[in-house]
């Protein structure tokens, strides 16, 4: 159920978060077994990608698998009573419906309201602000988690899905600081549903249902102009984290760190060039994991705060992907500069 404060009690000045966790496939997959399979040449994948390998679930694993494990790492053994919310930012569901969020929920010891987020690979960053303002509405802790399974979206013939995406999961926990300070500073969330054809799966909603004359390949998920995408992704990163960071009345070398969806590193790079950020330490280095979609930045931080290297002071995070969607979005965590 929903809970809210007592008349007079105090909410929260600030939002901190206080938790990290993720959940990766045992089964890792090269990019030598995809390119041997494919009859692509030696480093094809790595040089257009930038990856190295990725993650692949089991199969009996499902998306609510990977976002209990991620959950239960974020959450630890602290009493979770506390908790009032939980957003899962997931492309890939259990099931069509019911929602998964709410089995997440119960299998995770939550009695609380529990709602899917289809933001793609922008999911987890409009997932964010939505957690924060309920943190600070209710004064309560609030767990997000981005899960995906991509694998079982793409295409086993196709080059390009098979190279970049993958598996995983990532959460963070939000509670209530005294900290006004903490929490978002600013944020730039856009959408442009003209561009809705970059990526996407054609067949299985109202639109296109499944029936006996469905093909497979239109279930799967299509990207059928790859520079298109490449540069409609550097332009939406760049104009909204130089907005996020005016919002902000920062300029990069203010910022402590950098987390960017992991789309691939082409596009990491060209968004850096493009916003000034060459010398901002990036959170990343999920060469080895491929891309998660939303996942791809709890991941980053929870891996991160696990080295104890997750910087303190202002964070510029970014994603771009289906539908259009992208979201930047500069949270400042814990003092620093």
């Amino acid at each position: 159920m929903m809970r809210w404060p007592k008349r007079g009690r105090g909410l929260a000045e600030g939002v901190r978060l206080v938790a990290f966790g993720h959940a990766l496939p045992d089964r890792v997959v090269p990019n030598a077994a995809i390119e041997a399979e494919l009859g692509l040449a030696p480093g094809w994948i790595e040089r257009r990608t930038g990856f190295t390998a990725r993650r692949i679930a089991a199969a009996d694993q499902a998306t609510s698998d990977l976002a209990i494990q991620a959950g239960e790492a974020a959450l630890g053994g602290q009493d979770r009573a506390g908790i009032g919310f939980l957003i899962l930012a997931t492309s890939t569901p259990d099931r069509l419906l019911p929602p998964t969020a709410p089995s997440v929920a119960h299998r995770l010891g939550l009695a609380c309201a529990a709602v899917d987020l289809a933001g793609a690979c922008a999911g987890f960053l409009q997932a964010l602000p939505l957690a924060a303002a309920q943190v600070r509405a209710s004064g309560q802790e609030v767990l997000v988690i981005a899960a995906n399974l991509l694998s079982r979206r793409v295409d086993p013939a196709d080059a390009g899905g098979r190279a970049i995406f993958a598996d995983g999961a990532g959460a963070v926990l939000l509670a209530p600081s005294p900290d006004p300070a903490e929490g978002i500073v600013a944020a730039d969330l856009g959408s442009d549903g003209a561009a809705a054809d970059l990526i996407a799966i054609p067949a299985g909603g109202s639109r296109r249902p499944y029936g006996p004359d469905l093909s497979t390949a239109d279930t799967r998920m299509q990207m059928p102009d790859g520079a298109r995408v490449f540069q409609a992704a550097v332009e939406r990163l760049a104009q909204s984290g130089k907005v996020a960071l005016d919002r902000a009345g920062l300029s990069p070398q203010d910022l402590a760190g950098w987390a960017p969806h992991q789309a691939n590193e082409r596009i990491v790079r060209a968004a850096a060039e493009r916003l000034g950020l060459a010398q901002v330490p990036r959170i990343g280095g999920l060469e080895p994991y491929g891309n998660t979609s939303a996942a791809t930045i709890p991941t980053a931080l929870s891996l991160a705060a696990a080295r104890g290297a997750l910087p303190r002071g202002p964070i510029l995070m970014q994603a771009f992907g289906a539908g259009a969607l992208w979201a930047s979005i500069v949270w400042r965590h814990g003092t620093g500069k």
